[in-house]
């Protein structure tokens, strides 16, 4: 194939080294043969970095290890291997969670149809572990400015045809290499959720398109990864970062309509979290995120003074 089908699959792997072994299997079968294997060790420090030397031996040429030396969050661990494949002037980059396996064809479908849609990011089916419920078939964004999986908890059997959707989850989505040199890579002031919608809001409103291809098929073992952090941790993010998504996205003649309900939705639910006894991390997730949207002005000004869509 030439060098405009290559591929890089980033794995990103935090004390989950059963999962990951098993997520890199799944990949080292699709049909699609101009990949590689980027598989990022995120500073597990739990004995990890040996079943990656022997993942290396087994894969050869198919599998490049790279090692963060601590965890850089998910954003700045899969931005690892997004500067690898830009360096190595890879023409797509996929992002594949490491609790979830692929079916054969996940790689094919998804080039396939990037191809023919133009599409910058391009995501597939993605179905709970079970095959049997979805987990997400694309991305929608409500008019209250919060990001959601669409068909989420829908039966396998309803998910819709393909076409264009806002966004895509970082789950099991292929990225244009091209379009992420122009738009910029991952947010790591996320560390971890939300950064897709943060992706897909930014490629929208510089133009490029978001589809859904559902013959590109992944099963996910939902809650693998929040399940190993430290308690506290989702919904300190949450509330950190849903905020950065409006500050640095939501066009200026916007910002009121959804700016009013999306400030109402959002003290509702740090309401719902302090009396769910999650008050502290949440408050903090609150004041983070005053400190980042100050921080993150420059890049609202940069983000709304190049797009090239209208508002309305």
């Amino acid at each position: 194939m030439d060098s405009s089908s290559k591929v890089a699959i980033v794995v990103l792997n935090y004390k989950g080294i059963d999962d990951t072994v098993d997520c890199i299997e799944s990949l080292s079968k699709q049909t699609y043969d101009n990949f590689t294997i980027i598989a990022v060790e995120n500073g597990s420090n739990d004995g990890s970095v040996d079943r990656f030397k022997k993942l290396e031996k087994q894969y050869g040429d198919k599998l490049v290890a790279l090692y963060n030396n601590k965890n850089l969050g998910f954003d700045g661990g899969v931005n690892t291997g997004i500067r690898y494949a830009i360096n190595e002037e890879f023409y797509y980059v996929a992002l594949f969670n490491n609790d979830a396996v692929a079916d054969k064809d996940w790689v094919k479908n998804l080039v396939a149809a990037a191809k023919k849609q133009g599409s910058g990011i391009t995501t597939g089916l993605l179905l709970r572990s079970d095959g049997n419920t979805i987990d997400s078939s694309g991305d929608w964004l409500s008019k209250w400015g919060l990001g959601f999986p669409r068909n989420r908890g829908d039966d396998t059997n309803q998910a819709p045809d393909g076409g264009f959707v806002f966004g895509a989850s970082g789950g099991a989505t292929l990225f244009s290499i091209y379009m992420l040199q122009r738009i910029g890579i991952f947010d790591e002031d996320f560390f971890a959720y939300y950064e897709d919608v943060d992706m897909s809001f930014r490629a929208q409103l510089a133009g490029w398109k978001v589809y859904y291809e559902p013959s590109a098929i992944a099963y996910h073992k939902i809650g693998q990864t929040s399940a190993r952090m430290k308690s506290g941790f989702t919904v300190y993010q949450t509330f950190k970062n849903l905020p950065l998504v409006f500050v640095k996205n939501v066009p200026f003649g916007l910002l009121l309509p959804v700016g009013v309900r999306f400030y109402t939705a959002y003290w509702l639910m740090v309401g719902h979290a302090i009396v769910r006894g999650n008050g502290w991390p949440a408050l903090r997730g609150v004041v983070m995120s005053l400190i980042l949207s100050i921080k993150k002005l420059p890049t609202r000004w940069h983000i709304q003074s190049s797009k090239k869509v209208p508002t309305s």
